[in-house]
């Protein structure tokens, strides 16, 4: 299967612009959730060599590409939802709020294919794809552009919070992210919802700057 035969059989029935949309960050205890909408083109010439799902790419060749379809992409939008907009709707909820604004941050889009099994509250027609970021271009950009928006700003946020080694678990439950919480409390980026078994209830660390 070519990577783009997706978005070329929609072309071919008159969809134009065939969005890609993924996300990362739904297992964190902190950060946002991340979510990306791609339209990539469709001519041979100008395709992006190397698009995977963006876990399959070491952190050098996702900048790479993201640099790569930022240029190329005939559309694309990233959006993030906030740790508190997690803990006020749920995950799920998150996650289809960002795929929403995402899709219609985009400057022309007229069908949507959703990585995994998500429906989204839009205006285009769409269709979910079980592990779409490995088989259809379009939708493993997303998740690379995702994936690579995210992993920089918990770095920046590691330089805030610096107890807690963003820079390294990008927010995930790792062993020593765990006992930073329990030591430290939680800070305003950590997900409450999340963190409820190891979280002592204390007050939010600050900043370092603050």
């Amino acid at each position: 299967m070519d990577a783009l035969d997706t978005e070329r059989e929609y072309a071919a029935r008159g969809y134009l612009a065939v969005a890609g949309v993924d996300e990362v960050g739904r297992g964190p205890l902190a950060g946002p959730v991340v979510c990306a909408a791609v339209v990539l083109p469709l001519q041979e010439e100008r395709r992006i060599l190397g698009i995977d799902d963006s876990k399959k790419l070491s952190p050098k060749r996702r900048e790479a590409l993201a640099a790569r379809i930022k240029e190329v992409a005939l559309s694309y939008r990233i959006e993030e939802v906030s740790a508190q907009e997690i803990d006020e709707m749920n995950i799920l909820q998150a996650t289809r709020l960002g795929m929403k604004r995402a899709v219609e941050g985009l400057s022309a889009c007229d069908f949507v294919l959703t990585d995994g099994n998500m429906t989204l509250d839009i205006a285009q027609p769409q269709r979910s794809i079980v592990k779409g970021d490995a088989l259809v271009a379009s939708i493993g950009a997303a998740s690379i552009l995702a994936k690579v928006y995210r992993d920089a700003l918990m770095c920046e946020y590691a330089k805030l919070y610096p107890w807690y080694a963003f820079e390294r678990n990008a927010g995930y439950g790792t062993k020593a992210h765990i006992e930073a919480i329990r030591s430290m409390g939680i800070c305003e980026i950590h997900r409450r919802t999340f963190v409820t078994k190891f979280w002592d209830g204390r007050a939010k660390t600050s900043p370092v700057n603050t």
